[in-house]
């Protein structure tokens, strides 16, 4: 992350007027858009668009991998981005970030993120951006539609900092709003919806949130087989050193991690997408 003061770090009420906000034709309005089909060559790019400062990029090598791109470095408040991925029929990727994405502090307005996943037959998609770090301040509103037909594969994974935790940062007033809804053949299986808003900190402290942890993650894993494989998932949570379960019902599993210590909760996400898949995480994890 970055350890520098931001220009989004500045006091509140530093901008003109005593405000602090910027106008909204200088905030950042991103659209990352693509279609994935089978070629002979395997799962490619049939469509794909990108603007606002994000970009999307495929590595050479290997299973088709999308790369998401923030060229700003982060979001603040008043940003926004759209990402709309859609597999045809036996289509198989992976959707990454290239690094941990930033929420700055806001003075006002809330960074808008609203992401859109549609699987037909037979597809397999991986959701596995990097973690967001929310500093002090920061407001995000997020929200996840997705569309899987009975056959596809999803895992969706997804991960919280709550503060620069290396430089001793504590959260104040801030804003969280994530919501989550899943389709599954046109029936709604999946339902969430978390709301934080003022002092996040004592939020968060609270047992029945998050019991004061500084990260935490959920792995969403909607597949036909997906109750058959619960005893696998919880044989590879046997080693990890932050709090963690997984339960599973209804064609789904839901695997959700909580620690003080945010790279000891990466370490334990990595382990074990990388054994419930199989597979090695992309290569800008290792970066």
């Amino acid at each position: 992350m970055y350890a520098g003061t931001s220009p989004c770090e500045t006091p509140a009420g530093g901008g003109q007027g005593g405000s602090g906000d910027l106008p909204s034709y200088v905030r950042a309005e991103g659209r990352l858009r693509m279609r994935l089909a089978v070629r002979p060559r395997g799962t490619e790019a049939i469509e794909l668009s990108e603007s606002g400062g994000y970009r999307i990029r495929f590595p050479r090598v290997g299973p088709c991998e999308a790369v998401m791109i923030n060229t700003g470095g982060g979001m603040t408040g008043g940003d926004r981005l759209t990402v709309d991925i859609a597999l045809d029929a036996g289509a198989e990727a992976v959707a990454t970030t290239q690094s941990a994405e930033k929420l700055y502090r806001s003075t006002g307005a809330s960074s808008m993120v609203d992401v859109r996943l549609a699987l037909a037959g037979g597809s397999r998609l991986a959701w596995l951006p990097q973690e967001s770090i929310l500093f002090s301040g920061a407001r995000l509103d997020r929200r996840f539609d997705i569309d899987i037909d009975p056959s596809a594969t999803l895992t969706l994974c997804e991960a919280m900092i709550f503060g620069r935790v290396a430089m001793g940062e504590t959260l104040g007033d801030g804003l969280i709003r994530d919501r989550w809804r899943v389709r599954r053949g046109g029936k709604l299986l999946f339902a969430e919806a978390i709301r934080l808003d003022g002092t996040l900190a004592g939020g968060l402290a609270h047992p029945t949130v998050a019991g004061d942890a500084r990260a935490v993650a959920t792995i969403l894993h909607v597949a036909p087989d997906a109750e058959a494989r619960l005893d696998e998932a919880r044989a590879a949570l046997a080693n990890a050193t932050s709090d963690c379960g997984a339960s599973a019902w209804s064609s789904m599993l839901v695997a959700r991690f909580a620690g003080p210590s945010p790279s000891s909760l990466r370490k334990d996400v990595a382990r074990f997408l990388e054994t419930f898949l199989a597979a090695p995480l992309p290569r800008v994890w290792q970066c």
